[in-house]
């Protein structure tokens, strides 16, 4: 350890009179990677056994320790005393009586203003939040690409502790009128009260948070858009000294920063909304009264007609008066489809409604439409705000081009935001990509043989209402598409941008195959199937028991591979294209109640029968990639990252490769299977991915250009790859690929070593 002096410093601010103490090294220490923020009020017994538990923790991580600090008793003093003793890095801020009036967050914000690490860590000192889970939190935090990881005691593994019955009743519902107040926001957050969380410092705006209570995280959620949100379950522990800060004025506090943070920026728009719905009231009331007493419709289906016709009416003001400054990921005729849509379903509701105030109660027909109406406006504009105006997507919404850096190896620069090349995005423009997407307005002439192979077209007609490509060869291979592919991005990338990737790949001396890769103890296995065989499934299973289990199963891929010659195997991490059954195969994927409802449509058309369906159509001769783009377009693929289905999953970039697995349906039974099997099998799945047009003019084309021996270049890659490797075809009934593929590779189950190297590097770094 450094030998080390005190240090006292005090801002030239004259408004901002903190006394901070922190330890001065001789020698420059080691940047931290965790800043730990601890307020602290009166805490003085159990500061030395937090220090104590802290320091332990330091084995492993680099870390700062920031004491905040409110106390009216001798917890300074105390702080001082381990300033000089301990090993770690401590800070301690003091704050004035009159800097203490926005209460612990107030404090937990002037710990991370002084903060040094990458990421902050905010908890308490009474060691209820146990030092140990910030570990778990960091690695939560890298293995999901998290901005902020709650330590949430709903969550799996989650505990309130020795709460009495009035504390645990106040604690829900205090996190239940936190998500009702921002039901976007918190859609998966289980536990906004918690006050242990780890956040990336650059994600945080410090200036625009303006606390006052002791509950910091829903400041930081609310004032911080696009966070980038997980959790991990932990038990809360028992206070060691003290008493508890939490107190009726506490609760009150709490209850005034909740209406502060709702009213804030959408209270105006929420006003506009009434405003708009009150003038609604006034239409659908005249509507109804003319159908009903002038024209003597039944007032039941006056209300239908009156409630369309007030729809109609909400929604020009609402798009131009509460809505304008709104950049919508919807289109204005699907908002207006969607509006209109919403309206006439809720008729399912207020018309029995509707009936038993009128035919039942006896109020007048009028009044019970109009209560009918109020009665439903917050879930209306619920609704409104976060799904019909919904904010476009970060991501989606931005312009491209957007650059992909494959593992150094290729580059990928599109117009188009590709998903599935999601987790090879870079910052930054790349001036001489591999390969060069964007699109043209119009259609495209038919398709024509410049002689030498640098350019070929794939047209199915209909304009720009169809598919069409315009591939020119060269250093960069430059894809021009039609728009209908702008708005089926997956159509364009499994389509059309893979299948060159494929063969280009192989130009670089690199095989794209056909099979997922997990590791075991950083071995990798590779596991190949035909198409819809129950591969993902089947890896999927694999990583939950082993993360349950605590064993070492990490994952590289599940759709595709990238296999050098020399045996290592380069993770090609697509979002995993899944079914309903294969949710179900997992205990915790986050997915949301509307994903898991819309998957049951989406699985059914892109199911193996579906994926037949398609390939039955292709001989008759029908624009089929047409038809392809604009099912696609309207019904998405259910395509997740594997940290959305597997919560915690451990990464890897690249592993090498120490055996085969090749899966097949069937009778139950495994068989070793010679190299020459191995290679054969691997080449033919990786053919059977294929196959859907323009694959077959593609392959052709670029085999004009390269020379006629890719296919044979791509099976030396893949034999020289596997040569030597066990390799057992396994066959099953039941699919019960999952607990036999890691006892044939010998795992054994074993405690995991807590360590922050275990995720990788993101990939544009690691390139």
């Amino acid at each position: 350890m450094p030998p080390m002096d005190e240090e006292q410093l005090s801002s030239s601010d004259e408004d901002d009179r903190l006394l901070i103490t922190r330890f001065k090294p001789v020698e420059e220490p080691v940047k931290p990677l965790v800043s730990i923020v601890v307020p602290t009020k009166n805490e003085a017994e159990n500061v030395p056994l937090l220090i104590n538990r802290l320091e332990a923790l330091a084995d492993s991580i680099p870390l700062e320790v920031i004491f905040a600090d409110d106390s009216d008793d001798n917890t300074a003093e105390v702080i001082r005393h381990f300033i000089s003793q301990s090993s770690i890095r401590i800070t301690l801020l003091q704050r004035t009586p009159d800097e203490r009036t926005n209460g612990l967050g107030g404090a937990v914000v002037a710990g991370a203003k002084v903060a040094s690490g990458t990421w902050i860590c905010v908890m308490d000192a009474d060691l209820q939040h146990p030092p140990e889970r910030i570990q778990d939190l960091l690695n939560q935090a890298l293995t999901t690409e998290s901005d902020l990881v709650i330590a949430s005691r709903y969550r799996d593994r989650g505990s309130v502790g020795d709460f009495n019955l009035v504390r645990k009743g106040a604690s829900r519902l205090s996190a239940l009128s936190a998500r009702v107040a921002f039901p976007r926001t918190l859609l998966h957050v289980t536990d906004p009260m918690s006050g242990f969380f780890l956040v990336r410092q650059s994600a945080l705006d410090l200036d625009e948070l303006k606390p006052r209570g002791f509950k910091i995280l829903l400041e930081i959620m609310a004032k911080t858009p696009n966070l980038t949100i997980s959790e991990i379950g932990f038990e809360f522990g028992k206070r060691n000294a003290g008493e508890s800060k939490a107190s009726l004025a506490e609760g009150m506090t709490y209850l005034s920063q909740l209406c502060r943070l709702r009213a804030g920026d959408e209270f105006l728009r929420f006003m506009k909304f009434i405003l708009v719905g009150a003038s609604g009231f006034i239409v659908n009331s005249v509507l109804i009264y003319l159908f009903t007493s002038i024209m003597g419709v039944h007032y039941l289906i006056s209300a239908a007609f009156a409630s369309w016709g007030s729809t109609i009416w909400n929604f020009g003001l609402t798009e131009f008066w509460v809505f304008p400054d709104r950049s919508s990921a919807r289109l204005r005729l699907t908002r207006f489809a969607l509006f209109f849509g919403m309206n006439s379903s809720l008729l399912v509701v207020r018309a029995p409604l509707i009936w038993f105030m009128t035919s039942v109660l006896g109020i007048y027909y009028v009044a019970s439409n109009i209560i009918s109406l109020v009665a439903l406006l917050l879930l209306r504009y619920g609704v409104a705000d976060s799904w019909i105006w919904e904010r476009a997507k970060r991501k989606n919404s931005a312009h491209g081009p957007f650059s992909y850096d494959i593992h150094g190896i290729l580059s990928v620069k599109s117009e188009v935001w590709l998903p599935e090349l999601e987790r090879f995005l870079i910052d930054g423009s790349i001036e001489r990509p591999s390969i060069n997407v964007h699109v043209h307005r119009t259609g495209f002439e038919q398709v024509q043989d410049e002689g030498d192979g640098r350019r070929f077209v794939y047209n199915e007609g209909f304009g720009p209402f169809g598919f069409g490509i315009d591939i020119r060869m060269g250093e960069t291979i430059d894809i021009k598409a039609t728009p209908l592919l702008r708005r089926s991005p997956h159509v364009l990338y499994t389509n059309v941008v893979e299948p060159i990737l494929r063969w280009t790949f192989t130009q670089k001396g690199y095989a794209l195959v056909h099979g997922a890769c997990i590791a075991f103890n950083d071995d990798a296995y590779l596991l190949t199937a035909r198409t819809d065989t129950g591969k993902t499934t089947t890896i999927l299973k694999i990583l939950d028991r082993q993360r349950r289990q605590e064993d070492t199963g990490s994952f590289l891929s599940d759709d595709l591979t990238l296999l050098s010659a020399d045996g290592q195997a380069l993770t090609y991490p697509k979002p995993m294209t899944i079914s309903r059954h294969t949710v179900a195969a997992v205990r915790t994927p986050l997915l949301s109640r509307f994903e898991r409802i819309t998957l049951f449509i989406q699985s059914r058309l892109h199911s193996r029968e579906g994926r037949q369906f398609a390939f039955r159509l292709v001989e008759t001769g029908l624009p089929v990639a047409t038809i392809n783009g604009f099912v696609q377009w309207f019904v998405p693929p259910p395509k997740y990252h594997v940290q959305r289905l597997v919560p915690h999953v451990r990464l890897l970039n690249s592993a090498h490769l120490h055996g085969v697995f090749v899966i097949e349906r069937g009778e139950d039974g495994e068989t070793q299977l010679s190299d020459h099997a191995a290679i054969e099998t691997l080449l033919t799945n990786s053919d059977d991915a294929y196959g859907f047009p323009p694959y077959s003019v593609i392959k052709k084309r670029l085999t004009q250009y390269y020379g006629p021996t890719l296919e044979t270049a791509e099976r030396t890659i893949v034999t020289q790859a596997l040569s030597g490797l066990p390799a057992k075809l396994v066959r099953s009934s039941s699919m019960n690929w999952a607990q036999r593929i890691p006892e044939l590779a010998g795992v054994t189950s074993k405690p995991r070593m807590p360590h922050t190297t275990a995720a990788p590097a993101p990939l544009a770094a690691a390139t």
